[in-house]
């Protein structure tokens, strides 16, 4: 079970480092700010947006086509996958680079 989230993750990490942007995250102004319970409607589902969360950034997964309808491998949009990034991806938050930065999560 524990490999099988392994590989989910891992192609997951495999989309990230595919996409890409003029948009470099680093030094980006947020004034979006988003709660657990409000990135919760990001989900992707009924023609909502899909965000996921990372170190306290939200990434919006929307036009990310292995995003479809808040879904890729198991994982789900519209949450706080931090915990996911950096105790599995063996690239840590590098393969966000590109990824769209919609706000921030707060407590």
């Amino acid at each position: 079970m524990k490999r099988a989230f392994l590989l989910c993750f891992a192609l997951i990490l495999i989309l990230f480092s595919g996409c890409s942007s003029s948009t470099n995250n680093e030094n980006i102004k947020i004034d979006k700010t988003f709660t657990i319970d409000e990135l919760s409607t990001y989900n992707g589902k009924n023609g909502n947006s899909a965000y996921i969360s990372v170190d306290g950034i939200v990434y919006d997964v929307t036009n990310v086509s292995q995003w479809k309808n808040g879904m890729h491998n198991g994982f789900e949009a519209g949450k706080d996958l931090t915990d996911e990034i950096k105790t599995i991806s063996p690239h840590g938050i590098s393969k966000l680079k590109g990824i769209p930065v919609v706000g921030k999560l707060v407590e």
